[in-house]
């Protein structure tokens, strides 16, 4: 569920796009970033960092892109975002107690250090990876091209990263303990 709301901004970017134009939806763009960060407080009294620097790279790509009327800014933003978030997870391998993705999911997965490891390098490529298709759809296909893929691509790549996530880690699930069942 978290990953739906996470893509809404987008989900918004791509019917303001189809209904009006690239600039109409980036404005969309930014008001729903901003209303996903309201919703996000509302409900937890938290804002994850990862929001926050979604909301800066949409204010100052989708800024940029409405001021000088250059939809260029706007198609850069996800590569931005996506390696941004890669050095993040990076970094985290080398700095800190815990990766950033052990700190995003310890509290429901128990695994060993070498798998957090692992899985955070994962997530880096996984991070770089969207990055550079991106770019390439970007430069090397239409607007209306750019608009599908970032909405229908990436969250279904998401996804499909996610399962295999799933499988992967799967080999280190413990099955529950059912002694107390009998």
């Amino acid at each position: 569920m978290k990953l739906l709301f996470d893509f809404f901004p987008i989900l918004f970017f791509f019917i303001a796009y189809k209904m009006f134009d690239i600039y109409v939806a980036t404005a969309v763009a930014i008001a729903a970033t901003f209303l996903q960060i309201a919703i996000s407080w509302f409900k937890t009294r938290t804002v994850a960092s990862m929001q926050w620097v979604t909301l800066v790279v949409i204010i100052i790509f989708g800024g940029l892109t409405l001021y000088l009327r250059d939809e260029q800014f706007i198609k850069w933003k996800p590569t931005v975002i996506n390696w941004l978030f890669g050095a993040a997870f990076l970094i985290s391998h080398f700095l800190g107690q815990q990766t950033a993705i052990e700190r995003m999911l310890s509290s429901n997965l128990t695994l060993p250090q070498p798998v957090w490891r692992r899985l955070n390098f994962l997530w880096v490529a996984f991070f770089l990876a969207m990055g550079a298709a991106n770019l390439y759809v970007m430069s090397y296909f239409d607007r209306d091209t750019w608009v599908n893929f970032k909405l229908f691509g990436m969250l279904g790549l998401t996804l499909v990263f996610i399962v295999l996530q799933s499988l992967y880690l799967s080999r280190y699930m413990t099955e529950p303990d059912s002694k107390g069942k009998e």
